[in-house]
């Protein structure tokens, strides 16, 4: 475990400082987000009704389409120079690499969103500060099920022909309960008065616990060419 937890961390510091020196994929998914919701918030003109109704959707979808576009490059920087292959040939647990690349994409992902969730909220009129922490919560849960599911099958996409395709077809199905759960918690969030339905959260919890694990279990095979 001490190994695997020194690899993962060598891994993540590699991609934060790769992402921080560019800063390509974040400035490039904020922008990405923003004018998606810029675009809904002056197609509907959505009344403080309306806001908290379709909002959460429309922040959501948002989040799913700009995650797919962030997670995709995760493993083509690797395959530039076969560092993916050196990788794999180095005495670590497959895992690890995984790992590293989950927890780089996580916080690159909640940077974006704490980013723009204020624009969010002055878009769509929405007062967001009472419900912060328990919107922390969903964002984190959620989140983590997307950035976990997406670097994986970003791993399985850069070894496969057509791979600019192939990580959406796989992703969106896969995230369906993903979305429909961050959504109804969100929305719970935005009544009044808000509430937040604990099924969601567990839903997100075991969808979580249930692909890390699996990622766990199948690493090697999951890198493989």
């Amino acid at each position: 475990m001490p190994g695997l937890t020194r690899t993962a961390a060598v891994i993540l510091g590699k991609e934060l400082r790769t992402e921080f020196r560019t800063r390509d994929l974040l400035s490039t998914t904020v922008v990405f987000v923003l004018m998606v919701l810029v675009l809904f918030s002056y197609t509907f003109h959505p009344a403080a009704a309306e806001s908290r109704r379709f909002g959460p959707g429309l922040l959501w979808l948002a989040l799913l389409f700009a995650g797919s576009l962030m997670l995709h490059p995760s493993f083509m920087r690797e395959q530039t120079n076969d560092t993916l292959a050196g990788l794999r040939l180095a005495p670590i647990e497959p895992f690890a690499i995984l790992l590293g690349k989950i927890l780089a994409n996580f916080i690159f992902m909640l940077l974006a969103e704490v980013l723009l969730l204020p624009v969010f909220a002055v878009l769509y009129d929405l007062r967001l500060t009472p419900v912060l922490g328990r919107l922390f919560a969903v964002l984190l849960l959620g989140t983590l099920g997307l950035t976990t599911t997406g670097t994986v099958f970003s791993a399985v996409a850069s070894q496969a022909r057509m791979r600019e395709l192939l990580l959406p077809l796989l992703l969106l199905p896969v995230l369906t309960p993903v979305l429909i759960a961050s959504v109804e918690a969100t929305a719970g969030l935005l009544e009044e008065p808000a509430a937040l339905n604990g099924i969601w959260l567990t839903v997100l919890a075991v969808f979580d616990i249930v692909f890390l694990t699996a990622t766990w279990l199948f690493g090697e095979y999951l890198l493989e060419e």
